[in-house]
């Protein structure tokens, strides 16, 4: 574990708890050296996790999130079974609890309905699980803050997954998907299914988000519906982490995952080529704060 730090001074709300139902883009990969530069002073930035069974990981995961820089970092539990929720209120986090259980996509949905709330102007999307390197948050909102990036994407690929413990057969999987999804979007990513990844206000506000599954698939509808509303898309490197108790998806729902995808990917090449119109495609009217 990370050694401790002081506890920041954050907008964190702490401990109350809340209940809820709840064309070519550009592209470009980060170098790592411009990590140490802090994040910029212009923006808030907001970060979310989607948590599900977290308790194990969550407090590592907090303790690598830059201290300066980030607004207010807010969790919203899936109905864990574990002690997810007691963590996160000690550790002072902003907690939003589902009444029911519904679902990684589901779960994003109130993830970013509450940073939009909340104000941001950057919305960190971060995994619980301590499998990505929080402390390259500052990396990865620096070009939304700055303008040029609507999304960013923290790659695992732009380094060596495999010496980071990642699975022969899921490095082969993403490898034929992102080539798959490259080729449909005109991009040149080297990952498209991460769970480290930053979003402007304005892409959150532009894209109908709410019609997208509430199964893991979210993600990579959420991308396309970027790439067909014309966002500025960038990644920057992280590291891989594989370990005991990091999350991880079972062979059996990555295989659903896979399906999901290339069902994503056909569906936006039907909607470019004017074919069949999907209404998660289309923009909706941006609202102001």
């Amino acid at each position: 574990m990370p050694e401790k730090r002081p506890k920041p001074a954050r907008d964190h709300n702490a401990g109350a708890g809340r209940a809820t139902d709840a064309a070519p883009v550009a592209t470009d990969a980060t170098p790592a050296a411009a990590d140490a530069a802090p994040v910029a002073s212009e923006g808030r930035v907001v970060v979310v996790m989607p948590a599900y069974n977290a308790a194990r990981t969550l407090e590592r995961t907090y303790r690598d999130i830059p201290s300066s820089g980030v607004a207010k970092i807010i969790l919203v539990d899936d109905v864990s079974r574990d002690d997810t929720v007691a963590v996160a209120r000690q550790l002072g986090l902003d907690v939003i609890i589902h009444r029911q259980n519904l679902g990684y996509g589901g779960n994003q949905k109130t993830c970013y309905d509450a940073a939009l709330e909340a104000g941001a102007d950057a919305v960190v999307m971060l995994h619980p699980d301590y499998q990505y390197d929080a402390t390259r948050i500052p990396a990865l909102v620096r070009p939304i803050l700055d303008g040029t990036k609507d999304l960013m994407l923290g790659s695992r690929f732009l380094g060596d997954p495999l010496a980071g413990g990642m699975p022969r057969w899921k490095f082969v999987s993403n490898r034929v998907l992102t080539t798959l999804e490259n080729l449909a979007f005109g991009l040149h990513l080297s990952e498209y299914h991460t769970g480290f990844r930053a979003y402007s206000r304005g892409l959150l506000e532009t894209i109908p988000y709410h019609l997208n599954s509430n199964d893991f698939v979210f993600d990579q509808e959420l991308v396309a519906q970027a790439v067909a509303t014309r966002m500025r898309i960038g990644e920057i490197a992280v590291p891989t982490r594989y370990f005991k108790e990091a999350s991880s998806v079972n062979f059996r729902r990555s295989v659903v995952y896979g399906l999901s995808t290339l069902r994503v990917i056909a569906r936006f090449m039907l909607h470019r080529l004017r074919v069949r119109r999907s209404r998660k495609l289309a923009g909706r009217k941006t609202t102001s704060r």
